[in-house]
């Protein structure tokens, strides 16, 4: 989730909240229950909040390993902003889901302020195959864009024309161009509530489970390394991804 203007003005806000308070322990966390629950027994609105929920309390809860922390530079020259403050306008995370689906497949979140672009994307990343000799380090994927555009995109590696078993990428989108008459995002929640249809919003055990997630690396638990405004954050959030390669910067 990235977003290339600061704090805005709402500099006294994110001295008490910071990037994790944030949007990391509510809107990423919801993407990620979205992505990782199973399938729903029905869709009565609270059998999907119910497998939300069981994503949640599978979650390990975070430690000061599993988190990278950022302010970028200038922020604390922002009104109401104290001048030794050590909060995060930035916040990388690895996560691990302890149940049978995901044990051992590692969930990446980013968010930060001043970043190189806005988008809010989720890159899925298909395992490599056991032995394969076309594309030995690329591997095919699944993009959800979710803003500025809502697009799904498929990701693979196809032979190029020609007599040798060369690979190069494609990427096969679906876009949805919204119209003049589709409600925005608040527009949609407030009909639902209006319409008593509780799906789009955190039930309190959800809440509950999603702030046992974070808990433990709220406030200084880690250093908040500064980073340059249009940069995709410190440099030290490399290190969550070492083991499987490297972030996944949008180009939008």
């Amino acid at each position: 989730m990235a977003e290339s203007f600061g704090v805005e003005g709402r500099g006294g806000f994110y001295e008490e909240a910071g990037a994790i308070r944030d949007v990391v322990q509510n809107h990423m966390l919801q993407v990620v229950g979205f992505l990782a629950m199973e399938a729903p027994a029905t869709t009565y609105h609270e059998s999907i909040r119910d497998e939300q929920v069981k994503v949640f309390r599978t979650i390990r809860p975070l430690s000061a390993d599993d988190l990278v922390r950022g302010q970028f530079r200038g922020y604390r020259k922002e009104k109401g902003v104290a001048a030794d403050s050590t909060v995060e306008t930035f916040a990388a995370a690895r996560l691990h889901i302890d149940s049978w689906r995901w044990d051992g497949v590692p969930f990446f979140l980013r968010a930060g302020k001043c970043l190189a672009t806005t988008t809010t994307e989720v890159l899925v990343t298909l395992r490599r195959p056991p032995l394969s000799r076309l594309s030995p380090r690329e591997t095919n994927y699944v993009l959800f864009q979710l803003s500025p555009q809502v697009k799904i995109a498929i990701g693979a590696r196809v032979k190029r024309p020609g007599e040798q078993m060369i690979t190069e990428p494609t990427e096969l989108q679906v876009v949805h161009h919204a119209d003049g008459e589709e409600m925005d995002a608040y527009e949609r929640l407030l009909g639902d509530a209006m319409a008593g249809d509780p799906t789009l919003f955190a039930r309190e055990d959800a809440v509950e489970a999603a702030w046992a997630v974070v808990e433990p690396i709220l406030g200084s638990a880690t250093p908040a390394y500064e980073y340059e405004p249009g940069s995709w954050g410190p440099p030290e959030a490399a290190a969550l991804t070492a083991e499987i390669g490297e972030w996944h910067c949008p180009s939008c």
